[in-house]
Order: structure tokens, then C-alpha cells, then sequence
């Protein structure tokens, strides 16, 4: 039976094995049983589902989705929570927890293994500093993934699901967008965590893409040209792409193809859509 979204049920877990919060991994443990049970039901864990969640903590979310999913693999970074996660999911055979970082995973060996190949979902609650490295991980390495649904901080959550023309569109906005359809699914107060962040949370779902929503020649390059795009935001497109070493494109080349788009040379990347992008790759790539 899930019980560590109980408070007072962490706080004894915590004090059972003196367990400190370790602030190089960022830890903030979810108190809170309705923001548990809205996770479950945003990611739509079946009993056909085989789980990946990325930092299990002492195991909260863990036992949830052990109760919806066939399979769950916990991937837990530190190793002092171990013997804690081997006590709190000892009445679960379903699970398999791995003491690993996210980033070194073989992900695809995992659903090879464990769902003979087929789409696994993602499931975190993730710590804030290293949220964009791992799902840019996750989808550029191509592993077969049907969702991802994640806590991030909110700010963070916003950028993702928003259109350009905004002051939080960027380079992740089109990334996550290139690859998922997000969708915010929550918002989350400091006070539903031990110990509480500085910061509100959301829990956001992006569900793959069956194809990328744009194709292009080069997908390296449409990434090199979006980060590049937005490493200046106040410049135009025209200098921002032209002084970028890494691209090797004159100003000129940029202002040609951009007119050749029917678009000023004098625009900035936050008003360019995705599709507009991938158009402005192939003509440059």
C-alpha cells in the first residue's frame, strides 16, 4: 500500500535511517497524496506499461506507480538512498531500482529488456538544475519513449509549452516542441515538498511525436541554428546567426534566405515558429 505521500509517514522514514538532504543532487521530496495520484493519472499508467522513473528519493512515487504500471525501473543517483528505497519497495516485485546517474543509463537496453522493445513512459520528479540535460538526453538519443511526465520548476514548465513572440519562448520551447506535444498538467506549491524549494512547481506531460512535427536535411544543424538564435536574443537574426563560429554562415547567406522566407532581415529568432526554423535550415544547411 503507497503510503510515503503521508507526511508524518516521510519525516519516520527520514529519521529511521538519518538520511540529510544532499544539495548537490537537489532533493525535494513530495509530501503531497493529491499531486501523487494527479502524476499517476496525467502520465496514464496502464498495467501494460513498463516505467522509467528518474530519481525515486526515498520511493514516494515509486510505490504509486509499482501499483498502476506491470514494470517500474527507479533509476536513483544517490547511493545513501538505497537501502532505504530496498525497505520502503519491499512488498513490490515489480520494481527494479538502479543506483546510476540518468545521463550514463543505457535507457534503450532498459526497454529492450524489460517492454521487448516497445515505447516505455518517464515519470520524475526531477531536480531543478539538471531538468533540460536529461530530457534533451531522453528524446535526442532517439530512445523509444511514448511519454514524458515530469515535476520541473515552473518557470521552467512555461518555457516548454510556450509559442513564439513571448519572453519565455527559446531554445528549449522549440526543442520539447520538435519532439512532444507538452502540456501542463498541474501546478504545484513549495509546501507539497520536504524540504520545501524556493520556487513553484508544475508537473508537465509531453507525449512524443510519432514523427518529428517539422522534417529537415539536418536535425543537428536545426538545433545548432535554433541554439544560436537565442544565445543573443536581442540581436537579429541576421548577426546572431552570422557571428556563431560553430555555424560558418555570413551575414548576407542569413539575410538572402531570410528574404527569400518573405521575412525582414531585421527580425529576431523569439518571433520565428518552429516551422519557420526548419525552412531557414534547409535554406542555410
Amino acid at each position: 500500500m503507497a503510503n510515503l505521500g503521508i507526511p508524518q509517514n516521510t519525516i519516520a522514514v527520514l529519521q529511521k535511517y538519518e538520511f540529510h538532504f544532499n544539495k548537490r543532487y537537489g532533493q525535494n521530496f513530495l509530501i503531497d497524496t493529491s499531486v501523487l495520484e494527479r502524476i499517476i493519472d496525467a502520465a496514464q499508467i496502464t498495467k501494460e506499461d513498463c516505467v522509467l522513473e528518474i530519481g525515486p528519493g526515498i520511493g514516494t512515487m515509486t510505490q504509486y506507480l509499482a501499483e498502476s504500471a506491470r514494470e517500474v525501473v527507479a533509476v536513483e543517483i544517490d547511493k545513501s538512498l538505497i537501502p532505504i528505497l530496498q525497505d520502503t519497495l519491499a512488498a513490490y516485485d515489480n520494481v527494479t531500482v538502479i543506483n546510476e546517474d540518468i545521463l550514463k543509463v543505457d535507457i534503450r537496453k532498459i526497454a529492450e529488456e524489460k517492454n521487448g522493445g516497445r515505447p516505455i513512459k518517464v515519470v520524475a520528479n526531477l531536480p531543478y538544475y539538471i531538468t533540460t540535460p536529461i530530457i534533451m538526453g531522453l528524446f535526442e538519443s532517439h530512445v523509444p519513449l511514448k511519454s514524458i511526465t515530469i515535476m520541473v520548476q515552473k518557470e521552467v514548465a512555461d518555457r516548454m509549452q510556450v509559442g513564439p513572440g513571448t519572453k519565455d519562448y527559446g531554445a528549449l520551447s522549440l526543442a520539447v516542441q520538435y519532439y512532444a506535444k507538452p502540456e501542463i498538467v498541474a501546478n504545484v506549491p513549495p509546501n507539497c515538498f520536504i524540504p520545501r524549494p524556493n520556487v513553484g512547481s508544475a508537473v508537465i506531460r509531453l507525449t512524443r511525436h510519432e514523427t518529428p512535427r517539422v522534417q529537415v536535411k539536418d536535425e543537428a544543424f536545426l538545433f545548432a541554428l535554433i541554439r544560436a538564435s537565442f544565445n543573443q536574443r536581442r540581436k537579429t537574426l541576421v548577426n546572431g546567426l552570422g557571428n556563431a563560429a560553430e555555424l560558418k554562415l555570413g551575414k548576407e547567406e542569413v539575410a538572402q534566405a531570410l528574404a527569400q522566407m518573405g521575412l525582414s532581415a531585421t527580425i529576431r529568432g523569439e518571433a520565428l515558429t518552429l516551422e519557420q526554423f526548419a525552412q531557414l535550415s534547409d535554406l542555410l544547411v
